[in-house]
């Protein structure tokens, strides 16, 4: 019998990792199997932003130690307020990744061992050039972006969440590399850092029906496939009478900046440049890229599934290498050494304790 990956696999591969081997199993997968793997993530369900108990700061505080001590690690989603069209909200972003997460806690919470949120730190966010000027997309400061995600990495670190992954949901990706980089090289802290962007950590399930997927479009911007995700994920913010189309041509041949989860391995990403193609403000003030009319939840529930399973993967082998209070080697991954840290490694409250800020920087 033939699968549907043997049916529409084309060019695709899956490399024999744990992460290739979970992609491979959800590509496969019977819209039966994927509405099972939905189910068991709760998803749909309504946004829990202030729900008791599912953020570290709407989570009674001797819980938040409980959980702590069960599991450190941080997911900070990464948002922002931007112009997505008429027929959606301007905080698109926020939700997308919000309710992402909180789908992921809610399966570690099954398991036992559930990870930890917190209210996203960048309600507003950085912006490319192209987006300036967009009435609905608020702009912050590259550096004010930077030193933003830098304090809250830090003040979680001093609460002892000192494995923290930043799950982006935006277009600014390079400032949450260069706050990583910042905080380490101010810094210097033994732990686990990482950013990702969950569109790109999960590309192929955005592959368009001429390249085995099951898109019409290229995922560009408030389109079929963002559309798609809030109608499966929060339906309540989509009014699709609203939907408009648009298209935007670029000033040069295509074939050299890809598209916006990396679909086509072409020499740069789309925000390593501009002035090759026309500013939103000028070309689209729909605030659209592409087509949301043709958006469907049901197109949305393979890629869901997807980069939920994949969060739940990062959780799971994140504590299977290093359980609780465990970090990877201080003087193996730090200029810090073992005996200085001493003091602040130690859960805070307990005995011998020191929070971070008492240390000295060691900045560039």
């Amino acid at each position: 019998m033939t699968t549907w990956l043997e049916t529409n696999r084309k060019d695709l591969s899956f490399e024999d990792t744990a992460v290739g081997r979970l992609k491979k199993k959800i590509w496969e997968a019977t819209d039966a199997e994927i509405d099972q793997i939905l189910a068991d993530f709760g998803i749909p369900s309504p946004s829990e932003l202030a729900y008791p108990g599912t953020y570290i700061q709407t989570t009674i505080r001797h819980k938040v130690v409980e959980n702590r001590r069960k599991n450190d690690i941080v997911f900070i989603p990464v948002g922002c307020t931007e112009q997505h069209g008429t027929h959606t909200v301007t905080a698109l972003d926020t939700f997308m990744v919000t309710q992402i997460l909180e789908a992921v806690r809610r399966k570690t919470a099954k398991n036992g061992t559930p990870c930890n949120l917190v209210w996203t730190p960048l309600n507003y966010g950085g912006h490319p050039h192209h987006h300036i000027g967009m009435p609905g997309t608020i702009h912050l400061e590259d550096e004010l972006v930077k030193k933003n995600l830098i304090n809250v990495m830090v003040g979680l670190w001093n609460d002892g969440f000192r494995k923290q992954i930043l799950v982006n949901n935006h277009g600014h990706s390079w400032l949450l590399e260069a706050a990583i980089q910042e905080l380490q090289k101010t810094w210097n802290l033994p732990g686990i850092f990482r950013t990702l962007d969950w569109h790109r950590s999960v590309r192929e399930f955005f592959r368009t029906k001429s390249r085995g997927g099951e898109w019409d479009d290229d995922f560009v911007h408030a389109d079929e496939a963002e559309t798609s995700v809030m109608l499966l994920l929060a339906p309540e913010y989509v009014e699709m009478n609203y939907a408009e189309e648009t298209k935007v041509e670029g000033f040069l041949p295509d074939g050299h900046f890809d598209k916006a989860v990396d679909p086509f391995a072409r020499p740069s990403r789309w925000s390593e440049g501009q002035g090759h193609f026309p500013i939103e403000l000028a070309s689209v003030p729909e605030g659209v890229v592409g087509r949301p009319t043709i958006g469907t939840a049901q197109k949305a529930k393979r890629v869901i599934a997807a980069i939920c399973s994949y969060l739940v993967l990062i959780n799971d082998e994140i504590l299977e290498a290093f359980p609780p209070g465990k970090l990877p080697p201080i003087e193996k991954t730090t200029m810090r050494t073992k005996d200085e840290m001493v003091p602040y490694l130690k859960e805070p409250f307990t005995e011998g304790w020191k929070p971070i800020y008492a240390i000295p920087k060691m900045g560039l």
